[in-house]
């Protein structure tokens, strides 16, 4: 597998470290978790009240008109809910709690039966829902049973069960009430549980930004850009998902199925076993979708991966496709990177598209049984229709939770990959060490000015003392290089490409660490100063600018806010960018678009040389910072340069060498060593390398641009003829 895939190679489904560790984020705001977790458990509440509700409107009003009465003779003590009819003072047998129903067991019981569109009075009681019919005045029942029936006047039978009506009106309200309530709980548990995913993921992305500030130059020279922006975009993304409809809703999800299936046996236990027949099953297939999804989504993630590698890197080299034709050949390449991505979805969509369909089909075989059952129960007059009712929902209600876990299983798998990644940049820990920053007791002396706390400016003595510097192990760049620049001076590096002048520049100011040796900053070596103050004392002007989307004025502050108006101006003017900038629609607060796109090369170079006088640094570095600018410009820059170099010491890297012929001293670099050191009138006498470069650059009377890799290889062809 390419190496830029590599990340894209998930680990487990679930890890339970990973897991512990993304909870710690959460950490903070236990105290809105809890607030959410408890939420839910209301609305859960909520949701299992309403087949309850509907039940009790069945059962107990609706489908209540032939529950027997008992009838109370006068002088007998009374319930505490009865009513008068009929003369009679009766109580409904289902009104009675258990000591009135015991005292009530030898007492008179009467039954209201409804025949062809008449009320009878029956005098006594048959089983709720059996089967009879009325005859010469009897009740002819299902058992042989026969009890006198009496014709109700018309409104007799509506008059007893008038407080059903009201029962059920009342319920009505309730459960509008109830629906209300729940939409409340919906509402502020969302909002609570989202407004902590977006608090826990800000944390997140502050800490992942924050570390990739910290980490080394060599960090960031063997990683993809892209990947790290997706550190901090779409990975914390992926976790704000888990932690929003996964996490928390997995309480709701426990609390669903835990609710639905205590209240089933509550109600009918062996209703309820007949609903959970089939849980075996949907086990097996749970487990079976979690096999098979896991493979599915591994092949689409890293197969994803191939397709943004190779959109971006053609985006990129679009200039160079199109220059060498080679359109055709990129878009087969792409082409079957494409396919290969299609199959893997279209796997991935098999799987998802089998789990739900077994999901419904198991829910429709659980709600078959139960109604198999419950309705010959029902039939029979063994069970009453309000239960049936409520079962029905609650076999709803307990396959949704399962129905979802194929998203929930996807959001998850989705989560662990991204905090992998996430938690592996994090415990990069490639840190150029700041040892006075960080040593306990340890003096930043040279960094700190006693009197007004602020770091002191360097004078600007800058000492090589046997460098040795690889990037990789023992691959050196440079060689025992030593050399020493006076405050002031002007020190320029010529050397061919590759030899090691823009890594001189770069460990001056700690963008890496050498690994022999001794670079000293005023006598004293560069890792005893705190990284920001020494960072402080070196401006670099490097040939590729890199500008800001903003404006002007603050890509030559760099959000600096020490730097006055005024200051920024006047070092615009002294390198002859404020002639162009004052031609700009809205002057110094012009917008600046990505990497600075509507200004040319010469106008971005000038601002660098603006912004590196504005910090006003005791040493300068141009790193071949005028390779990009026209005749003319150059001509102004050379101009602004006695300025530029005034009271600072300055180091070059140029190829053309009319820009270092005045330079205090020309240091020559091949192979990663000092090869010669002295003005140009001196190495010119020694007739070395840098007198071959020299005669290359000038044999035909003209020194340009095109000169430069013709100088290289003379630097280079001399270096192996000495």
């Amino acid at each position: 597998m390419s190496a830029q895939f590599e990340d894209e190679i998930l680990g487990r489904a679930y890890d339970s470290r990973l897991m512990r560790r993304m909870l710690r984020y959460a950490r903070p705001f236990t105290g809105l978790i809890a607030l959410t977790v408890f939420l839910l458990l209301l609305v859960t509440v909520a949701d299992l009240s309403r087949p309850y509700i509907i039940k009790v409107a069945i059962d107990s009003h609706l489908n209540a008109g032939d529950i027997p009465y008992v009838v109370y003779p006068a002088g007998t003590p009374l319930p505490a809910r009865h009513l008068r009819w009929q003369g009679m003072t009766v109580a409904r047998e289902d009104w009675l709690s258990p000591q009135e129903s015991h005292l009530s067991a030898g007492l008179r019981r009467i039954q209201v039966l409804s025949w062809h569109g008449h009320a009878y009075q029956v005098d006594g009681a048959i089983p709720r829902q059996a089967e009879f019919r009325i005859e010469g005045g009897y009740v002819l029942a299902k058992g042989g049973r026969r009890l006198p029936a009496h014709p109700l006047p018309p409104g007799a039978a509506g008059e007893l069960r008038r407080g059903d009506g009201r029962a059920v009106v009342q319920l009505a309200w309730l459960y509008v009430l109830i629906i209300a309530l729940s939409f409340l709980l919906n509402y502020a548990q969302t909002y609570l549980l989202n407004y902590t995913g977006q608090k826990i993921i800000y944390s997140l992305r502050q800490e992942i930004f924050a570390h990739q500030l910290k980490l080394s130059l060599s960090f960031f020279d063997r990683t993809p850009v892209g990947r790290l922006v997706t550190r901090v975009t779409n990975d914390a993304e992926a976790l704000n998902d888990m932690y929003t409809n996964v996490l928390v809703y997995l309480f709701k999800d426990v609390f669903l199925l835990a609710g639905v299936v205590l209240v089933m046996f509550r109600l009918n236990v062996e209703l309820a076993l007949i609903s959970l027949a089939v849980l075996p099953l949907i086990v097996l297939a749970t487990v079976q979708f979690r096999r098979q999804a896991r493979n599915a989504y591994r092949l689409v993630r890293v197969r994803l991966a191939r397709i943004n590698a190779t959109l971006a890197e053609n985006l990129a080299g679009m200039r160079v496709i199109q220059v060498f034709h080679q359109e055709e050949r990129n878009f087969r390449d792409f082409a079957a990177i494409n396919q290969d991505y299609y199959q893997a979805t279209m796997l991935e969509l098999k799987v998802f598209a089998i789990f739900r369909p077994i999901m419904d089909l198991l829910s429709s075989l659980a709600l078959s049984l139960l109604l198999w059952y419950g309705g010959l129960r029902a039939l029979g007059g063994h069970l009453e229709l309000g239960v049936l009712f409520a079962f029905v929902s609650y076999i709803g209600q307990f396959f949704g939770p399962i129905n979802d876990l194929a998203d929930k299983y996807n959001i998850m798998q989705s989560a662990m990959a991204a905090a992998e990644r996430i938690f592996q940049l994090l415990d990069t820990h490639e840190f150029i060490p700041d040892r006075a920053a960080a040593g306990a007791g340890e003096s930043p002396a040279p960094a700190v000015a006693a009197a007004a706390g602020r770091a002191r400016r360097a004078q600007g003595a800058i000492e090589f003392r046997h460098v040795w510097f690889a990037y990789r192990g023992e691959d050196w760049v440079l060689r025992d290089i030593n050399f020493r620049v006076e405050p002031g001076q002007t020190v320029a590096f010529v050397g061919a490409t590759g030899a090691g002048k823009t890594s001189i520049i770069s460990l001056l100011n700690r963008l890496y660490d050498i690994q022999k040796g001794e670079i000293l900053l005023d006598g004293r070596d560069i890792r005893e100063w705190p990284l920001k103050e020494l960072r402080r004392q070196v401006a670099v002007v490097m040939q590729d600018v890199f500008l800001f989307t903003g404006d002007i004025a603050s890509n030559i502050r760099l959000n600096n806010r020490e730097i006055t108006d005024q200051q920024l101006e006047e070092a615009a003017r002294q390198v002859h960018a404020d002639e162009f900038i004052q031609r700009l629609p809205g002057g110094y607060h012009a917008p600046v678009e990505e990497r600075g796109a509507t200004l040319s090369a010469g106008q971005r170079q000038l601002l660098a040389f603006a912004r590196a006088l504005a910090f006003d640094p005791p040493v300068l570095v141009l790193d071949e910072a005028t390779a990009n600018i026209d005749t003319e410009t150059e001509q102004l820059i050379q101009q602004a340069l006695h300025r530029l170099t005034e009271n600072r010491t300055t180091l070059v890297i140029a190829h053309r060498l009319s820009t270092i012929q005045h330079a205090d001293q020309i240091l020559v670099i091949h192979k990663g060593r000092l090869r010669e050191q002295g003005t140009h009138q001196e190495l010119l006498a020694k007739r070395g390398l840098y007198y071959r470069l020299y005669q290359l650059q000038y044999e035909n009377g003209t020194e340009g641009s095109g000169a430069q890799g013709a100088g290289t290889a003379a630097a280079g062809g001399a270096a192996g003829r000495q």
